[in-house]
This record gives C-alpha cells, sequence and structure tokens, in this order.
C-alpha cells in the first residue's frame, strides 16, 4: 500500500464535508439528540429512584459508547455511500488504487468523524449531565479499542453489503446497530436476556465491553480475560469483513457490475 492514495481518499471525503455543511451537520447532530434524550431520562430515574444508585455512568455512558460504535460503523459506510451515490467507482479504480488503499482510507476517515463525534458527545454528556467518563483511567482505552475495531468491522461488512446488492440496499445498512443493541446488553447485564439471545450476545466483542464497564463502574474487579476474548472477536470479524469485501470487489469487477452500477444492479 502506498501513503498517497490513502491521502486521497481522505482528501476527497475531507473536501466533501467543507463544501457542504448538511453533511456535517448530521455527524454532530444525532449524537447530540441521543445524549441529550438520554441524559434527561438518567436524571429523572435519579430523582424517582430511592436506592441512591447513581444511573448516568451505566444508561447515559453506555449510550455514549454506544453511539461512538455507530459514527465509527457509518463513517466508513457514509463515506463508501459518497461514492456509490456520486456514481464515482470507475473514476477511482481506472486508476492504480489497490483495494487495500481504498479501504483503508475510509477508516482513517471513519476514525476522524468518530472523534469527532466522540468530542462532542464528552462535552455534552460532561457538562450537562456530569458524566465522569474519564474515572476508569486507562481502563478506557482498551474498552474503546474493541470498540473502534468492531465498528471498523461491520462498516466494511455493510459497504460489502450495498456493493454486492446495490444502492437500494443501504437501507440495510442504517439499523444495523440498533438491531445489534438488545444483543450487546448496552443497558443491562446478558444475563437478563433470554438463552438463545445470550449466546448471539456472547459472539459479540460489544457485550464483553460493557459487561466490563459496568463492573468497573460497580467497583467490581476488573475481568481482562474476558475483554480479551472480546478484542479477539473484534479482530476475527475485521479480518473476515475485509476478505468479504475483497471477495465482493473482485465478484463485481468479474461480472461488469462495477461498470454498470446503478440503483436496479442487485444481480
Amino acid at each position: 500500500m502506498k501513503l498517497r492514495p490513502i491521502a486521497g481518499i481522505v482528501l476527497r471525503q475531507f473536501y466533501l464535508l467543507r463544501g457542504s455543511p448538511t453533511r456535517v451537520v448530521p455527524t454532530f447532530a444525532w449524537v447530540a439528540i441521543d445524549i441529550v434524550l438520554w441524559g434527561f431520562i438518567t436524571r429523572y430515574l435519579n430523582s424517582v429512584a430511592g436506592s441512591g444508585v447513581n444511573f448516568v455512568p451505566t444508561l447515559l455512558g453506555g449510550v455514549l459508547m454506544w453511539d461512538f460504535l455507530t459514527r465509527i460503523m457509518q463513517g466508513v459506510s457514509i463515506a463508501f455511500m459518497e461514492d456509490i451515490w456520486a456514481r464515482n467507482f470507475l473514476n477511482l479504480f481506472s486508476t492504480p488504487l489497490l483495494i487495500s488503499e481504498y479501504v483503508s482510507g475510509l477508516v482513517i476517515t471513519s476514525v476522524i468523524t468518530g472523534l469527532l463525534s466522540l468530542a462532542v458527545m464528552l462535552v455534552l454528556a460532561s457538562a450537562a449531565f456530569g458524566l465522569a467518563f474519564f474515572q476508569l483511567g486507562v481502563l478506557l482505552v482498551p474498552f474503546m479499542l474493541v470498540l473502534f475495531v468492531f465498528g471498523i468491522a461491520l462498516g466494511i461488512l455493510a459497504s460489502a453489503m450495498v456493493l454486492r446488492l446495490g444502492p437500494a440496499s443501504e437501507w440495510l445498512v442504517w439499523p444495523l446497530p440498533a438491531l445489534l443493541s438488545p444483543f450487546a446488553g448496552v443497558f443491562y447485564p446478558l444475563s437478563t436476556l433470554p438463552h438463545w439471545m445470550r449466546l448471539i450476545g456472547e459472539l459479540m466483542p460489544a457485550s464483553y465491553v460493557f459487561e466490563g464497564l459496568r463492573a468497573a463502574v460497580a467497583g467490581k474487579p476488573f475481568d481482562a480475560a474476558s475483554l480479551c476474548v472480546g478484542a479477539a472477536l473484534a479482530l476475527l470479524y475485521l479480518a473476515i469483513a475485509g476478505w468479504v469485501f475483497g471477495w465482493v470487489f473482485r465478484h463485481v469487477v468479474r461480472s461488469g457490475l462495477l461498470a454498470r452500477y446503478s440503483a436496479e444492479s442487485v444481480s
């Protein structure tokens, strides 16, 4: 891989964002709405709960971490969709651009937009609702890294699905985080779930993150081995996602779908 083509992919996304405020606003607006909504919910629960339990770190912290994963995933998929909407694939791949360089550019774009969204969420949650996000210290690093890798894997898989099935399948991408969240145990332990849902949850790296976060916030011993399982699953899914995207790309090139890409290109 060469750095210059990767930088070109990132630069294109930067120019798109700089030239269109309508692309920038949703990056921050939805996360701000989530934080404000759940912030007031946690404030209300604190006021009516008689046990003295503070719901801010468990509920609002969970929302913040899940939104971070969602923004990482959508950072990859939205950058990919920009090329779908602009019918830009022939322009890109008529050059010596490698598929690995293209995907790397999407990932770097996702990192930048995801960190900006995280900064907005942290400012709102800390200033308005008193979330002490950094009280866990260095423990946050492995938690965030697992969510980051899993989010990248989901974004690459979602992009591969759209590349294979056509632009109309983008409507299967947007609800994906919401469909996965019940199994990840964002707001409750996996033990709350029925057995079949718990089995699915144990295959998701995010579930190990949220189980570990709840234990750390409650002052219980941190289970490093459990988080290592989550990290291994995230890396496995990332490798699978990369392989699937490469396989789909080779298929659409051989079949000619890349050349005649349109909303009807689903075979």
